[in-house]
């Protein structure tokens, strides 16, 4: 299954003039059937939004505002950093969120940001159901009714957030929506898509043939779009994405993100913070199972190691203990062909997954990056005025 996933995931980013240079005879075997699968898809999608339009199928809406980080595409956009970079944000000024994710694939992203936001006023409500998991958590601790506030209360709280004037609450102010875009059956206030600048949009094709959920024009329906992983790539392929945007929403405010990285911790003993300069000069075994691998070993041949090397999952593998001899294999091999010892380093979602399954690969050291992401500036945009961008929005809304 993870050979079919990884052929099928080259398939939806190898583009249609370069599929016979790149793609297999297996691969070739399977567009037909992914093509089918993608044009049934693609009628699929429209019928849903119009039995929503319609009320045919309920839209459930909560009490709070709620914000929603979603893609276009499959994994790698940034989705879950978005969402922590708001929650703490949002809890920094009073405003006592509550993060919505359903726990896909181990609940490594959930498992995550509970770790990081421990001791803050954040709630995390996991479930498919969003809806019924945001219930119970606003029956449980009661939320602030939303009331309407001028330009001015905005400054007030967001230069109180500055200074470290802002009083907490127990009650849920705000509801975030991880992976909410296509969670059509919750209302949102805000519609905030990420998009991968490495890898945007791959061969334009609906999933399982391309990458894509929903086509471009669902654009339409964001309120701001965050291109992330943009200091990754020129200004150039940045501003023609940005391009690509505003050719379906003109006018649609656009904001660049990258992953600082921070620190690493040390596998099986997370208090054990090592600085990025630890890296330097070492040999290296990037293991990932998440949805932009090339970002996370780019990041890691810019902290300049001696040599990187990598072994890349699907999205969300639970490394099983096959993996676990793949990987020792690999480090044996790389220890004798450059006569030092090799360190393997993860991603948190990856230890996060399996923390008990990385101590069997003793007795090399496995260390986690640990990263935050970071709001770029671009043409006048800064981190500030992303934040006054949202607050204006869910000000629109009545709902602040």
């Amino acid at each position: 299954m993870e050979k079919l996933r990884k052929m099928v995931n080259q398939i939806a980013y190898t583009p249609p003039q370069d599929r016979l240079r790149t793609l297999s005879t297996l691969q070739f075997s399977l567009i037909p059937l992914l093509s089918l699968a993608s044009t049934l898809y693609g009628f699929a999608l429209p019928l849903r939004h119009r039995l929503y339009h319609l009320g045919l199928l309920h839209k459930d809406r909560l009490p709070v505002p709620v914000i929603s980080v979603g893609n276009l595409t499959w994994g790698g956009n940034g989705k879950t950093p978005m969402v922590e970079f708001l929650a703490v944000w949002l809890a920094a000024v009073g405003s006592s969120p509550l993060i919505l994710t359903r726990g896909y694939g181990g609940a490594d992203e959930a498992k995550m940001l509970q770790r990081h936001l421990a001791g803050t006023p954040v709630k995390i409500g996991i479930g498919a159901n969003r809806a019924n998991t945001a219930a119970c958590f606003l029956k449980r601790y009661g939320y602030i009714s939303p009331c309407k506030h001028g330009d001015s209360d905005f400054e007030k709280r967001f230069s109180d957030n500055k200074q470290g004037n802002c009083s907490y609450s127990d009650q849920i102010g705000v509801a975030i929506l991880d992976d909410g875009m296509q969670h059509i059956s919750l209302w949102r206030d805000i519609e905030i898509v990420m998009v991968n600048a490495m890898i945007p949009w791959g061969n334009h094709q609906l999933i399982p043939l391309g990458p894509l959920r929903e086509p471009l024009t669902a654009l339409t329906r964001a309120d701001i779009v965050v291109i992330h992983h943009a200091d990754m790539v020129s200004k150039k392929d940045v501003e023609a994405i940005a391009s690509e945007v505003r050719k379906v929403k003109n006018y649609l405010p656009i904001f660049l993100s990258r992953l600082m990285p921070l620190y690493f911790l040390k596998a099986g003993n997370m208090s054990c913070k090592l600085a990025l300069m630890n890296i330097h000069n070492t040999l290296v075994l990037c293991v990932s199972a998440i949805g932009s691998a090339d970002s996370f070993v780019e990041r890691m041949k810019k902290l300049e190691p001696a040599y990187v090397d990598r072994l890349d999952f699907s999205d969300h593998h639970l490394f099983q203990a096959k993996d676990i001899d793949m990987i020792r294999l690999r480090l044996r091999n790389l220890q004798s062909e450059f006569a030092m010892k090799p360190v393997v380093v993860v991603t948190e979602k990856d230890y996060d997954r399996a923390p008990e399954v990385l101590k069997h690969l003793n007795p090399y050291e496995v260390l986690v990056l640990c990263s935050s992401l970071q709001i770029l500036p671009h043409n006048g945009n800064t981190e500030d005025s992303f934040k006054k961008c949202l607050w204006q929005h869910l000000e629109v809304s009545n709902k602040v």
